[in-house]
C-alpha cells in the first residue's frame, strides 16, 4: 500500500519586536543627566553668563581666534608638506634617507609637544647667533636668535615639526594601500619615481589620508593653546590675560570653548565633505543592499510513504 503525503504550508509567523528595556532605561538616564546638567548650568549664578556674553565677541577674544586660526594653518601646511617629504623618505630605498626619515619621525613623537615648544623659545641659549656660511668656512652674514625667533616662531616651528612626524606617519600609510601594480603600470609607460607619486599614488592614497588629516587639523587647532607658555597671544592666552586681570576665571574659560567649539564644528563639516568627495567609488560593503533580495523559490515538499 502506498499514500502520497504533500507538506501543507506553515502559517505566517507572528514577529514580535524585541522589548529592549535596557536600551529605553538607559537613555532615560542619559536624558536625565543631561536635564540635570543644564539644570545646573542655568540656574547656577557661578557661570556669570552676563560675563560670558560680554567678552564672546570683545576685540582681544576675536584677535585671539584669528591668531589661532593662523597658527593652526601655518603649522599644518609645514607639518603636511614635511610630512609627505619624510613619508616618501620613509619609503626610499636609499638606507641612509631611510634612516634618517625613521630617525626624525621618532625624535618628535617621542618628546612631549611642550617640550619642543620651549626648546624652539629658548634656543637663543643653545645657539646665540644663526648664520649662513660655507661648511667649515668663513660666516656669509648671520642674525640674533633672539631677534629671529619671536614667540610666533617658535610657536610655527613647535607646531609644525612636530605635527610633521605625525603627517608622515598617515602618509605612510596611505601610499603603502595603493597596490604595487600601480606603480609598476606607472614604470611601463615611462613615468619616473617623482612623476608616479605624484600623479598614481597619492591621488589613490587621499581616500586613506584624509580622514586621519582632517582628526590631526582638528588636534592642532587645541593644541595651539600650549603656546600659551611661551607668550603668544592665541585664543587662550587673550582670556588668560583677561581674567588675570579681572579675575574671571570660569566665564572666560567658556568663552574660549565656545569659540573652539565652533571651530572644531565648521572643520568637522568640512572633513566630512572632504571625505565624500574622495571615498567617491569606494562604496563600503555595509552599503550593498540585502533587504530587497529575492527570496529563493519554494515549492511544497512531496513525500511518498509505502508500506
Amino acid at each position: 500500500m502506498s499514500a502520497l503525503v504533500t507538506d501543507m504550508p506553515a502559517p505566517p509567523a507572528v514577529v514580535v519586536p524585541s522589548r529592549h528595556t535596557g536600551r529605553w532605561v538607559t537613555a532615560g538616564a542619559v536624558l536625565l543627566i543631561v536635564a540635570l546638567l543644564l539644570y545646573s548650568m542655568a540656574t547656577n549664578t557661578r557661570f556669570e553668563w552676563e560675563v560670558v556674553a560680554q567678552y564672546l565677541f570683545a576685540k582681544p577674544i576675536l584677535m585671539g581666534v584669528l591668531n589661532t586660526m593662523i597658527l593652526t594653518v601655518l603649522a599644518m601646511v609645514i607639518g603636511i608638506l614635511l610630512g609627505i617629504v619624510i613619508a616618501v623618505g620613509r619609503l626610499s630605498d636609499n638606507l641612509i634617507v631611510s634612516k634618517a626619515a625613521w630617525f626624525y619621525a621618532w625624535f618628535f613623537r617621542g618628546t612631549p609637544l611642550l617640550v619642543q615648544l620651549l626648546f624652539w623659545f629658548f634656543l637663543s641659549a643653545l645657539v646665540p647667533r644663526i648664520g649662513l656660511g660655507v661648511p667649515f668656512g668663513p660666516e656669509l652674514f648671520s642674525l640674533d636668535t633672539n631677534s629671529l625667533i619671536t614667540p610666533f616662531m617658535a610657536a610655527m616651528l613647535g607646531l609644525g615639526l612636530n605635527e610633521a612626524a605625525y603627517m608622515s606617519e598617515i602618509v605612510r600609510s596611505g601610499i603603502s594601500s595603493v597596490t604595487p601594480g600601480q606603480t609598476e603600470a606607472a614604470k611601463s609607460i615611462g613615468m619616473t619615481r617623482l612623476q608616479t607619486m605624484r600623479r598614481v599614488v597619492l591621488p589613490q592614497a587621499m581616500r586613506i589620508i584624509i580622514p586621519p588629516t582632517g582628526n590631526e587639523v582638528i588636534g592642532m587647532l587645541k593644541q595651539t593653546s600650549l603656546v600659551l607658555v611661551i607668550g603668544y597671544s592665541e585664543l587662550l592666552t587673550s582670556a588668560s590675560l583677561i581674567y588675570a586681570r579681572t579675575y574671571q576665571t570660569i566665564p572666560l574659560l567658556i568663552v574660549a570653548a565656545i569659540w573652539y567649539l565652533f571651530i572644531t564644528a565648521l572643520l568637522s563639516i568640512a572633513q566630512y565633505f572632504l571625505e565624500k568627495r574622495y571615498g567617491r567609488g569606494f562604496s563600503p560593503l555595509s552599503a550593498i543592499r540585502t533587504d530587497k533580495a529575492e527570496p529563493a523559490a519554494t515549492t511544497p515538499a512531496t513525500m511518498e510513504v509505502r508500506s
